[in-house]
């Protein structure tokens, strides 16, 4: 009975010491990989530990001082729960599971190696490329002189740029076919975020011989806006700002998809246009078209990058947007 007792009580102390070595083992392999393995950095001076046979050697080639490097392998062995390096006045040594856990090392850093070789090449072929969507007006007027002082600054990226209306913008960002865009409207495309860049404002103008050009009095908005103009298509961000900042416009006299062909109607004498002062300077200047003044209405605008929500420009596409700011 005795005998049985203490048997039974010796099983049960066995299965407990089991059970307290199971849970040790499963505390040691659960929970984050990074925890338990040690990092690239401590990995690289075992490796110099090994190859120089000196710890101070190795702190110099890796650029941190002999006291650090001791402090890292000390908190590796404690990390790993073995010794990994003998330390004495005639050098460093590795243990023997020292020995064992540098050849994994090795392994391990060559693979980091080729990850970071990978890492690379996709930044290169991410670098080498950029496309730009704009509406007309920043694609005529603007960015010629940003994409020149990119070309400076990254002569081996290959640059491609879709024009067209700011809604078109938003369709070709969205779907992935651009890398930046450039829009002019009253508000940002739904799926995007964006940054002023630049601010332009809309003016009237018409040919010399229009009646309008001869004007003492600035023009009613309520007349502008029940005019027949020669107009953009929808969609654009000039017409969405005239429409709303007038409440509305008449049916289009002319209707083009692109501000120079808009400018060349105005300027033969087709009839009135609003468009945007940076496309017009020249214009005015030689007499060929004449700003109306309007009355009671401001037809100003935010000219803003954009790009998908949550997915901040990176390489080229924000040495571009930086030039934008500049």
């Amino acid at each position: 009975m005795s005998s049985s007792t203490s048997s039974g009580t010796g099983g049960t102390r066995g299965a407990a010491g089991v059970e307290g070595g199971h849970g040790t083992r499963e505390r040691h392999v659960s929970g984050s990989l990074a925890h338990r393995v040690p990092d690239l950095g401590a990995m690289e001076l075992l490796l110099a530990v090994a190859r120089l046979g000196s710890l101070g050697g190795a702190a110099r080639e890796l650029g941190i001082t002999q006291p650090a490097a001791s402090s890292r392998v000390r908190s590796m062995e404690r990390q790993l729960g073995v010794a990994l390096v003998d330390r004495s006045p005639r050098g460093s040594r590795l243990t023997d599971a020292g020995a064992l856990v540098t050849d994994w090392a090795r392994r391990i850093v060559e693979a980091a190696e080729a990850f970071d070789a990978g890492a690379q090449a996709l930044r290169d072929r991410r670098d080498s490329r950029l496309r730009v969507a704009a509406s007309m007006t920043i694609a005529e007027y603007l960015l010629p002189g940003w994409l020149v002082a990119l070309r400076a600054q990254l002569p081996d990226t290959a640059v491609s740029l879709l024009a067209g209306n700011s809604a078109a913008v938003a369709e070709r960002l969205l779907a992935g076919e651009a890398d930046l865009g450039f829009v002019e409207g009253v508000s940002v495309p739904a799926g995007l975020d964006s940054a002023v860049i630049a601010h332009d404002r809309l003016i009237v103008v018409t040919a010399p011989g229009h009646p309008w050009a001869r004007r003492r009095r600035p023009l009613a908005a309520a007349e502008l806006a029940a005019t027949p103009l020669i107009l953009r298509e929808k969609g654009s961000g000039t017409r969405q700002v005239l429409d709303e900042a007038l409440g509305g416009l008449a049916r289009p006299l002319i209707e083009l998809s692109s501000t120079t062909a808009v400018k060349a109607a105005a300027v033969g004498g087709a009839g009135p246009s609003v468009l945007s002062e940076l496309a017009v300077g020249e214009e005015l200047t030689t007499r060929r078209l004449v700003s109306v003044p309007v009355a009671d209405v401001v037809l100003a605008r935010d000219l803003r990058a954009v790009w998908p929500t949550g997915h901040r420009p990176t390489g080229p596409a924000r040495q571009l947007l930086s030039l934008t700011r500049a």
